[in-house]
């Protein structure tokens, strides 16, 4: 193993106990290895984001701040030991007000000690927090959490809306307002060691506002903290920035505008990782969040321009619960068609069963490549009847209905209760979306006792027939 082999060449003597870690959201592998010292092995899994993280340990450690000491890395950098700050994180002591203001009176010297002399390069996955990361995260937000709550929006006005958000973050990027943004700093990515708080997780790191990180912080979904701690904690954090550098009068705004966007992007995130993925941590936390939301509908933040719309679809979010249309019914036989684009992947199955049809829709005519078809899908009669008028497309389903039938047969009479069929092309826009849509029409009509769900992927539909 590549982690005791470090250790050894490091301490001279093999671990006594090699102890795997919970790693929580996170892909990266943590262990706890024992013996003449006690060390944290990280087993990475992407090198980009492994080499951010040990420029920015070493970029810390010059400057003499709270964060692990890397000790010895692998030659291809893809595992390393660090010193281990122990067990406790500051969300074990949430409660405790002299901590909590000890931690965020720290963070701005991790925000500006050095970053003149920073690499922004270095920085993964990308240099600083642009208009073009913004727009990630809130794509993030309304293809992941938006469009499974069933919520109808103009996508023009949303994308308008979106854009002069990711517009306004950009300008405080490049403005005296920007640092070294650790992206996701809260409770959970910092450990207490001594009674002192250390910073864990900065591999995202990147230049950005400043305003993000405290953002992070005192809206933290499952945190909880009231109007009056947040506003004690920004008072703390302002106090301690000016001793470093001068604090913008309008960053109490600045705040508020940040809290908005990572509430956005964590709403994404609990949406794909739980109402897609299933995993319960993240379901639970959609209220937390959803409060945040409601929170930040009475402030002033929306009265920035460009936000009237996004408010009006962000006050509907906030007052609906998400729909989980991946539960599947748990009588009979649960058929789930796709339509998906091959550049976005394949789908995940919420099933878990793994398995099913896939069938490539890309042999046949595209009609997104004339400029008439462009803007229209599947769904809209001039597509339906491109496709339909040239023949091939009813030939290539009657070939996939009639294994997709032959299978549900089989699926019925065994008692089976889950079949995944999807349909990919390349945009997942016209044939994918004619040929799930009517597929899930004929098997509907020809099993009326099954359960059929047709979920458009790329589309954002998603609806039980």
């Amino acid at each position: 193993m590549t982690l005791e082999h470090l250790y050894s060449t490091l301490t001279g003597q093999l671990p006594e106990s090699v102890t795997p870690l919970t790693a929580a959201g996170s892909p990266r592998r943590y262990y706890r290895l024992a013996g003449s010292e006690t060390l944290i092995g990280v087993v990475g899994t992407r090198l980009k984001e492994n080499e951010a993280f040990l420029y920015l340990a070493d970029h810390f450690e010059r400057y003499g701040l709270p964060a692990p000491r890397v000790l010895a890395v692998s030659p291809d950098k893809m595992c390393y030991l660090q010193t281990d700050l122990g067990d406790t994180s500051l969300w074990q002591c949430r409660d405790d007000s002299t901590l909590l203001e000890r931690t965020i009176s720290t963070l701005p010297a991790l925000q500006t000690t050095g970053i003149e002399y920073i690499d922004w390069e270095q920085c993964y996955p990308v240099a600083e927090f642009d208009s073009a990361s913004v727009m990630w995260d809130l794509n993030y937000f309304k293809y992941s959490y938006l469009n499974l709550t069933g919520i109808e929006y103009s996508e023009p006005l949303l994308e308008k809306a979106f854009q002069a958000l990711a517009l306004q973050t950009q300008e405080l990027t490049r403005s005296e307002s920007a640092g070294l943004m650790l992206r996701d700093f809260q409770s959970r990515n910092v450990m207490v060691k001594d009674g002192n708080p250390y910073f864990i997780d900065f591999q995202g790191a990147r230049r950005g506002p400043l305003a993000y990180d405290v953002a992070s912080f005192i809206w933290q979904a499952k945190a909880c903290f009231t109007p009056d701690r947040r506003q004690s904690l920004t008072e703390v954090y302002k106090k301690s920035l000016g001793r470093i550098r001068p604090v913008a009068d309008d960053f109490d705004n600045q705040v508020l505008l940040m809290a908005l966007l990572r509430t956005l992007q964590v709403l994404g995130a609990y949406g794909y990782r739980g109402l897609v993925e299933k995993k319960g941590h993240f379901i639970s936390s959609i209220p937390y969040a959803l409060s945040n939301l409601r929170q930040l509908l009475t402030t002033e933040v929306f009265d920035r321009p460009g936000l009237e719309y996004l408010r009006d679809v962000l006050e509907r979010v906030a007052e609906k619960a998400p729909i989980d249309l991946l539960d599947q019914p748990s009588d009979g036989l649960t058929v789930r068609v796709t339509s998906f684009s091959y550049k976005k992947g394949l789908p995940l199955d919420p099933s878990g069963n793994g398995g099913g049809f896939v069938f490539d829709c890309r042999a046949m005519d595209n009609p997104g490549r004339y400029d008439c078809y462009k803007p229209l899908t599947g769904l809209d009669k001039p597509v339906i009847d491109f496709l339909e008028e040239r023949g091939e497309i009813q030939e290539f389903l009657a070939e996939c209905h009639a294994l997709i039938d032959t299978a549900v047969n089989n699926y019925i009479s065994r008692g089976f209760t889950s079949l995944a069929v999807s349909f990919g092309c390349t945009g997942g826009k016209h044939r994918s979306v004619y040929s799930a849509q009517h597929t899930a029409e004929h098997l509907k009509e020809r099993f009326p006792q099954i359960n059929v769900i047709l979920h458009h992927r790329e589309r954002g539909i998603q609806k039980m027939l």
